[in-house]
């Protein structure tokens, strides 16, 4: 039976939830029938957790319903009540399935008040049970291979499902098995494990090879990619990967030997036999480095008897030149799996338990809704918070309120003392400076990971061209230049991001060192202070004209102005409305919710009147800032004249710019250091893209030059020469036996259909390598008598080489009557040199007549041997020397 990976459950503690969901039934619904139907509700929950999680499951159909019942009342509850930490309270604690802590910084325990935590691992056992069930099917009939490849598929849509939300559904690092990484991996390798299974049938219902060929293909791309995912993360168990790396060879070699098949029947016989041999070379591996977890002896068996075959029809008969592998015409590939769509109710017994609680329908509009309330709320405040913005900034640029407070010319006005102690209580010029000398080091850190992941692509790059330019051609893998231009143009952006901070921090440390010694000021006692401000004595009339007391009436209405949208804008926050019973009465009236026409009519009911009194208190600002500006022109006309007061002025001004620069850089490096801080994830993560690839790329590499050098071995290292007659002096040694030979089995053929000194021939020994197919000749020239007869005369233990005639000899060629065009090979020609299979001094095997092939033409007179034919009485020594 085919081994296939199934995936052990997560355990769960036990939790209530009858207390706490009960009692937030009986706090949100009057007493009566409808609140009792809800508590009976939370009670049949409560149990349907217990059955799902709180004992051990079957590895059948109906304890999946039961996971798959519980995670369908979970998502259709989950809207239904306020599941948080600060409202309605559940805390859900799970093991991790593999029971090992996380590379990725997981534990192997995690609770968590989460109900999108809870819903995460119940579809996860679900999986798991899935793969499973999946796993237990009898795989022999056709409806345990249906049902296998239903579960397995529904097991890959509930990782890949896992994967895509859990980041979301948790907040926070989650635990080894349920990250995205291991749920990845799992999702690939239940796809890939579906798609065998579809192999599998096809095989069973004998489809076309050409469609089994491609389902095998395709199966052992899953498989590679759930390999080359999980083969560098210590996320799974040991035994998966092994079982992985074997099933994609198995599949690969099964595609291979279903399109040899194919090659076959096109009459492709050298096709035939590379596809065979290299699907020989997989199972081989297979067998090798994974017999402990896969046995391929049956698979193993079926190919060899097919290549062994195939063989032996070529050397016989077709003569087909075989291609290397890398030469062949790619498989095709045919997916015919996809990963079940999460969609609830997964259960097909699924009935909501609060169907009565709150329509979906409801709810969803009720989503919109609020969605469209909370922009308008932040619309109408975010106007207003602009336009205080706007009004801060104008009276900061005119010193005020400070240039009316400091009208005595002695001691420090109120508003640049508050200034100067709000700069002490956030840590003043340290706090600035730490932020500063940290950023470089934030910088070195980030450019530091870019550059060596770049160089791990530059370094591979200049590998892969230099053996491109040694080999040419016969480097046919994808140029790593080709390869990595995405990876190189996120690495281009990174450094472009990289770049854009360097000269936003320098604009940062520009501003410091402008303001610094302001700042510095500012951080000063307040007799200090006091002190480091030039004093000015101005004229008693100046305090008491009338610009100054209408700017101060000016002042004093803008205040007034701000603390009206202070209140506004809680009013704006304040306003409720409950519109589920709006669109309860929509949904019965007409069976639908128009809710975009319901939510904005109501929207200009609640806040029409908001919007109203917004833009009024806009109009206020832009007059009272104008009569500001206006004012504000006498009192320096006033002031001009009193040097010291200018200077005082200035000073004044320097420290109110100061205070704001400050708040803004020290924002500003406190944004920079978190942006610094993200980007290093997200350069790691691009790391870790770099370096899988690269070692992808070097494993990938390493494989091609075996298979190169293994091919260069196997070239001839010299042409093909003929040996000088001087040369062949007989011996008296013995014929050296072949450096390689390739076992065979006898083929006899019938004994009626061959010569009577054929009959009289020893057993068959090992044939020779593979000869190409001889050139078609005439009839005229296949009737011509050959001209050479090996010698007739008692043979002997030993017998001499024979040495090469003024033509080289080649063996002797039967007539082929069933194939037209095939004639008597004349033997005055030979397209076989000696020297091609480097087998001097060896004489060659007589060629094997096939069976069902008529004899010569021509019998010979009686008691003479057959032209070209050596005479074999019983006791001649063969072609081969005995082993």
């Amino acid at each position: 039976m085919a081994t296939f990976i199934s995936v052990p459950l997560k355990k769960s503690s036990e939790v209530d939830l009858v207390k706490p969901l009960s009692k937030f039934v009986t706090s949100s619904f009057p007493a009566g029938e409808e609140q009792g139907e809800y508590v009976r509700a939370v009670e049949e929950l409560n149990k349907l957790r217990k059955n799902a999680l709180g004992r051990p499951l079957d590895k059948h159909e109906s304890s999946l319903e039961i996971l798959l019942r519980y995670y369908d009342q979970l998502c259709a509850v989950e809207p239904k009540f306020p599941f948080s930490e600060n409202q309605l309270c559940l805390t859900f604690t799970w093991k991790d399935a593999f029971d090992k802590g996380s590379l990725f910084g997981g534990s192997v325990k995690l609770a968590l008040a989460s109900l999108g935590y809870e819903k995460t691992c119940v579809l996860f056992n679900a999986a798991a049970l899935a793969s499973q069930v999946a796993s237990e099917q009898n795989l022999d009939s056709d409806e345990g291979l249906k049902a296998a490849a239903k579960y397995y598929q529904l097991a890959s849509g509930a990782f890949g499902h896992i994967k895509d939300t859990v980041l979301s559904a948790l907040n926070r690092e989650p635990t080894m098995d349920i990250s995205p990484e291991t749920v990845g991996t799992l999702s690939l390798i239940m796809l890939a494990q579906a798609q065998e299974v579809f192999f599998l049938k096809a095989t069973s219902d004998k489809m076309k090879d050409a469609v089994i060929a491609k389902l095998a293909n395709q199966a052992a791309d899953f498989y590679g990619d759930a390999f080359k995912q999980c083969q560098y993360k210590d996320n799974l168990p040991k035994e998966v990967l092994p079982v992985l790396a074997a099933k994609h060879c198995i599949m690969q070699a099964n595609a291979e030997l279903h399109q040899s098949i194919l090659a076959k029947q096109k009459k492709r016989f050298g096709e035939e036999i590379a596809r065979l041999q290299h699907a020989a070379e997989l199972v081989k591996t297979v067998a090798s480095r994974y017999d402990e977890y896969v046995s391929v002896k049956d698979l193993s068996d079926k190919i060899n008897r097919a290549l062994t075959a195939a063989k032996k029809d070529n050397d016989f008969i077709y003569h087909d030149r075989v291609p290397e592998v890398k030469d062949l015409e790619h498989i095709g590939k045919a997916a015919l799996v996809k990963a079940t769509a999460i969609t609830p109710p997964l259960s097909q017994k699924f009935t909501d338990l609060f169907e009565k609680m709150v329509p979906m329908a409801v709810q969803q509009s009720m989503t919109i809704y609020n969605q469209r309330k909370t922009d308008t709320v932040n619309r109408l405040v975010g106007s207003m918070r602009e336009a205080t913005n706007l009004c801060n900034g104008v009276l900061a640029s005119l010193n005020l309120p400070a240039a009316l407070e400091d009208l005595s010319g002695d001691s420090i006005p109120q508003s640049i003392a508050e200034k100067a102690r709000s700069i002490v209580q956030q840590g003043g010029l340290q706090s600035i400076e730490q932020l500063i000398k940290d950023l470089p080091e934030l910088l070195t850190r980030n450019r530091e990971i870019l550059d060596e992941s770049l160089k791990m692509l530059d370094d591979e790059e200049t590998t892969d061209n230099e053996l491109r330019t040694k080999f040419n051609q016969r480097w046919s893998r994808t140029a790593s230049g080709d390869l990595y231009k995405p990876l190189r143009a996120e690495g281009t952006n990174f450094r472009n991001v990289l770049d854009k901070a360097v000269h936003a921090d320098q604009v940062v440390r520009d501003r410091y060192g402008t303001h610094c010694d302001m700042i510095a000021l500012l951080c000063k006692p307040e007799d200090e202070l006091n002190a480091a401000i030039p004093s000015a004595n101005p004229t008693k009339t100046l305090q008491g004209s009338e610009v100054v007391n209408v700017l101060r009436s000016q002042l004093n209405q803008l205040d007034e102005m701000k603390k009206e949208r202070e209140s506004l804008e809680g009013e704006v926050k304040a306003v409720t409305f409950d519109m589920s019973t709006t669109f309860l009465t929509a949904l019965a009236q007409d069976g639908a919710i128009n809710e975009e026409q319901l939510s904005l009519s109501q929207l200009d009911q609640l806040y029409g009147a908001y919007n109203q009194r917004v833009q009024v208190t806009l109009r206020t600002q832009e007059e009272l800032l104008g009569q500001v500006q206006t004012s504000h022109q006498e009192f320096s006309s006033l002031k001009q004249s009193n040097t010291e007061a200018n200077q005082r002025e200035e000073v004044l001004k320097k420290l109110a710019s100061a205070h704001d620069s400050y708040v803004e850089i020290s924002n500003n490096l406190r944004e920079g250091t978190k942006f610094y801080n993200d980007l290093t994830e997200i350069l790691l993560k691009f790391q870790n893209k770099c370096s899988d690839i690269v070692f992808a790329r070097k494993t990938e590499r390493d494989e091609l030059l075996k298979e190169l050098q293994q091919s260069i071995a196997r070239e001839p290292s010299a042409p093909n020469f003929n040996v000088p007659a001087y040369q062949s002096t007989p011996a008296a040694g013995p014929t050296p036996a072949p450096r390689t030979v390739f076992p065979q089995p006898p083929q006899q053929p019938p004994q009626a259909q061959q010569p009577q000194q054929a009959q009289q021939q020893p057993p068959a020994k090992p044939l020779p390598p593979a000869r190409p197919p001889p050139p078609s000749f005439t009839p005229q020239a296949a009737s011509t008598t050959p001209t050479n007869t090996p010698p007739t005369g008692p043979p002997t233990n030993n017998p001499p080489p024979v040495a090469p005639a003024s033509q080289a000899q080649g063996p002797p060629y039967p007539t082929y009557q069933g194939y037209p065009g095939y004639f008597q090979m004349p033997m005055g020609y030979n397209p076989y040199a000696y020297g091609q299979y480097n087998m001097p001094n060896m004489g060659y095997m007589p060629y094997q007549a096939t069976p069902g092939q008529g004899g010569y033409p021509a019998a010979p007179p009686a008691g003479q041997p057959y032209p070209g034919y050596p005479q074999q009485p019983p006791q001649q020594q063969p072609y081969y020397p005995q082993q």
